[in-house]
């Protein structure tokens, strides 16, 4: 079963079981025991596999962002209850007056936060929780505006964690160049932006994620259906102000952002751009928390806003609201683990050889597609990419020009595939940040996530042939607009005649 077909069995069974069953933890479990299987040939060697190179090697991978999780999640119950998300969400009210600003403000927090996808994820989800839901914005309209902000606009930031994974998988070339050159031709993250934008503005819904909306707006129903997350009751402190929730907030970004840079510099780097080459943010966000987190408790004591034994009890609490996500991620990484035993890489490597022999100019579109498969069956784009440049960059040696948009046509379907798949990390991430169900989130945002991304692949078809950003963007832009009022037509007719 090594490097054939058979490799992305076991994540396809888990995808399918989890839109199906609707429970995800059973269902990544399953995929995970079915990659055992197939790795071990159905021998009692599996049980080995699964857990020392499944969920063991899970945990240890990603001990740095479980620690950044528990911290972030100890942070923002310590915010709560000394009444800093109360005072804002009271300023919020007063300030920000309709739904659509309501999203263009998440939407806008989300672009400033481009460092990092999981800090991005989780810090606008904590930061802008109290103003949508105030304003009736559902929890699986939330996570989409989150998710949408996160990987496609780490990927098109120079100076990010995405970045430096990609400069750090380049081979012969200079990788910050190559990235920077594939940002005017990474259509799906730039269409994203565009469909984001439309939807603040013209307020549509469809698909399912239309159905959460109109009950969020009609019955004051944030979650429609599935599991909710335990409410958490906002604590007035009368004595709590605005400052109390940004200036923790901006802390933790500053301290984040340094950390990232410290660990670029502890592993090689010598100025700021390669430092993000360099950077681990395994361990540079955690580093920045810890500090963030002793900041925010020595500031609270000393305003006198929440007592030092109340600070101290947000640590369990903090640590219990991220037990889902750290589940979740640990389960998802497993099943990568056995993906990647049984020769995922391999099997993709040999498909693009194929592809290379025919028709050069669609190559890049030939190209999207795979990444998009590849990294919705995997649930990492990190990984996806990781397998494909150094494809990518073979195959168009002679053309540097079609060289970059099929790198970029590479990351966009990478982070495509990682923006619905619902064994990605950012998507977890997404919903736990938004606390929202994590199918319900899988299954109202793929509808938007797949019409940008059809869009884009006719302009990457296009982009083969005229390979000038300057012309084909523009184009990919039109499209798109064309494609929402369409879309907005259907609809509205539709809402009509119901």
């Amino acid at each position: 079963m090594f490097g054939t077909f058979w490799a992305l069995v076991p994540p396809i069974i888990a995808i399918a079981l989890a839109l199906i069953t609707k429970e995800v933890y059973s269902s990544l479990f399953i995929g995970a025991v079915a990659g055992a299987l197939f790795y071990a040939g159905f021998h009692v060697e599996a049980l080995d596999s699964l857990l020392n190179d499944g969920i063991v090697a899970a945990i240890s991978d990603n001990a740095g962002i479980f620690m950044f999780l528990v911290l972030l999640g100890i942070l923002v119950a310590l915010l709560n209850k000394a009444g800093g998300s109360a005072a804002f969400g009271a300023w919020a009210k007063t300030h920000i007056k309709t739904r659509g600003g309501a999203m263009f403000a998440t939407f806008l927090l989300g672009v400033l936060i481009f460092v990092d996808d999981y800090f991005n994820c989780l810090t606008v989800g904590s930061v802008m929780r109290p103003v949508t839901d105030s304003h009736h914005v559902s929890r699986a309209k939330l996570a989409y505006l989150i998710d949408a902000t996160a990987a496609p606009i780490c990927m098109i930031a120079p100076i990010s964690s995405w970045a430096a994974a990609v400069s750090g998988v380049v081979e012969d070339y200079s990788g910050f160049d190559l990235f920077v050159r594939a940002i005017p031709f990474n259509f799906y993250s730039l269409l994203t932006i565009v469909m984001v934008l439309f939807l603040c503005k013209s307020g549509m819904d469809y698909g399912p994620m239309r159905r959460h909306e109109l009950n969020a707006i009609r019955n004051n129903d944030l979650f429609t259906e599935g599991e909710q997350p335990e409410a958490v009751e906002e604590v007035s402190n009368p004595r709590a102000k605005v400052i109390d929730l940004l200036l923790p907030i901006l802390v933790l970004v500053a301290l984040c952002v340094g950390g990232l840079v410290y660990s670029g510099y502890l592993n090689g780097g010598t100025d700021l751009i390669s430092a993000f080459e360099n950077c681990d943010a395994f361990f540079g966000l955690p580093w920045g928390a810890v500090m963030a987190l002793v900041f925010t408790v020595i500031y609270f004591i000393a305003r006198r806003v929440i007592s030092f034994k109340d600070a101290m009890s947000c640590i369990p609490q903090g640590f219990c609201a991220m037990v889902p996500a750290i589940l979740i991620l640990t389960l998802a990484t497993s099943l990568k683990n056995m993906t990647t035993l049984l020769g995922a890489k391999e099997f993709v490597a040999g498909m693009m050889h194929s592809a290379s022999s025919g028709l050069y100019s669609l190559l890049p579109a030939v190209i999207y597609l795979v990444a998009c498969g590849l990294a919705f069956a995997t649930g990492t784009s990190w990984g996806t990419f990781g397998i494909l440049i150094p494809i990518v960059t073979e195959v168009f040696k002679a053309d540097f020009t079609l060289m970059i948009v099929g790198v970029s046509a590479c990351l966009a379907g990478a982070v495509f595939g990682d923006h619905v798949s619902p064994i990605s990390d950012t998507t977890i991430m997404a919903s736990a940040g938004a606390q929202c169900n994590h199918i319900n989130h899988v299954s109202t945002q793929f509808p938007y996530a797949a019409t940008v991304a059809i869009v884009a692949f006719i302009t990457y078809i296009i982009a083969g042939f005229v390979p000038n950003a300057v012309i084909v963007l523009p184009i990919g832009i039109v499209l798109m607009l064309v494609t929402l009022f369409v879309i907005r037509g259907i609809t509205s007719r539709r809402g009509a005649e119901g």
